[in-house]
């Protein structure tokens, strides 16, 4: 089969990139991947903090450390001075290769599984800074109440299992195993809901009973699954939750850093065009809206 070069144009999605920008109260900043900061003014949450994003060549031949400089311009530019919680999705060096780091700097507690607590202890996180949440779990800071459902990676998971033993960087990033995956389900004080989907994977059944106003729906890989598959991953996240808007996370290729304008994944990698061709249906199908976050703008997805 040839392989097919290039990568999806983003500019045939400019009008989808139109999440309403946050006022007063609550509001979501995308910053690249599927690391997200909500925060209503008093509290932040932040989803993964992945800020390094080192080039491929880096991370196929030599071991990762996190970029202390390219971590504090982003939190600088993201407002992210104090952070109450630092959730990865799962421990894939682009989710949380710098959350340790992150943390560290945001006063923040480190929360997910065993896998993302040994990427806390292996960079510096002390115990009482490191929270360890398990399946159907709950954890409250301010008014923000994060909910923890078992999930899984979308296929191929390059670097599969579990974390033993704390990371210590510089780790190769097969060091960087996925660990736990979840969909974290956020709820606020304010009434207002959302799913946050970090990978494009699924447990069948997971997300039954649950309800999300929004989701920000994970697509890394997406265009690259079956059709069926897609369809099923539609089903068990958005259709299961009910949500009526969908902004869409992990298509920029990340090898690149936050410096330069975003670009979509290469097709070698990823295909969003054929993801968006399965996707557009569904959605119009079922009167739900997609979206695309715009970088570092603290937006308002339940306008």
């Amino acid at each position: 089969m040839r392989l097919k070069l290039g990568r999806p144009d983003l500019e045939q999605y400019r009008a989808r990139f139109d999440v309403p920008a946050a006022g007063g109260g609550l509001g979501v900043t995308f910053l690249g991947v599927a690391s997200l900061l909500f925060d209503d003014g008093t509290t932040r949450v932040m989803f993964d903090g992945f800020f390094s994003r080192p080039s491929l060549l880096s991370v196929a031949l030599r071991r990762l450390t996190p970029d202390v400089a390219r971590i504090e311009a982003a939190l600088a530019r993201a407002g992210a001075d104090e952070v109450a919680a630092v959730v990865p999705v799962h421990t894939h060096f682009d989710h949380a290769m710098d959350s340790a780091v992150v943390a560290a700097r945001t006063g923040a507690t480190l929360v997910g599984g065993e896998s993302a607590a040994d990427v806390g202890r292996g960079g510096g996180l002390a115990e009482d800074r490191v929270r360890v949440v398990g399946d159907g779990e709950s954890a409250a800071y301010g008014d923000f109440t994060l909910t923890f459902v078992v999930s899984d990676h979308c296929p191929p998971d390059r670097y599969p299992g579990t974390i033993a033993a704390p990371v210590v960087p510089p780790a190769k990033a097969d060091a960087y195993r996925c660990g736990e995956a979840w969909s974290v389900l956020v709820s606020h004080a304010s009434g207002r809901t959302a799913l946050v989907q970090g990978s494009a994977g699924f447990v069948t059944g997971a997300l039954t009973g649950r309800s999300a106003d929004v989701v920000y729906l994970g697509v890394g890989q997406l265009g690259i699954q079956p059709e069926d598959y897609v369809r099923t991953y539609w089903a068990e996240t958005v259709t299961a939750v009910g949500a009526r808007r969908v902004v869409l996370i992990h298509w920029d290729d990340f090898f690149r850093g936050l410096d330069e304008p975003l670009r979509a994944l290469p097709f070698a990698g990823d295909d969003l065009d054929a993801a968006m061709r399965v996707l557009t249906p569904l959605a119009e199908a079922e009167g739900v809206t997609i979206h695309f976050p715009s970088l570092f703008a603290r937006e308002d997805p339940w306008a």
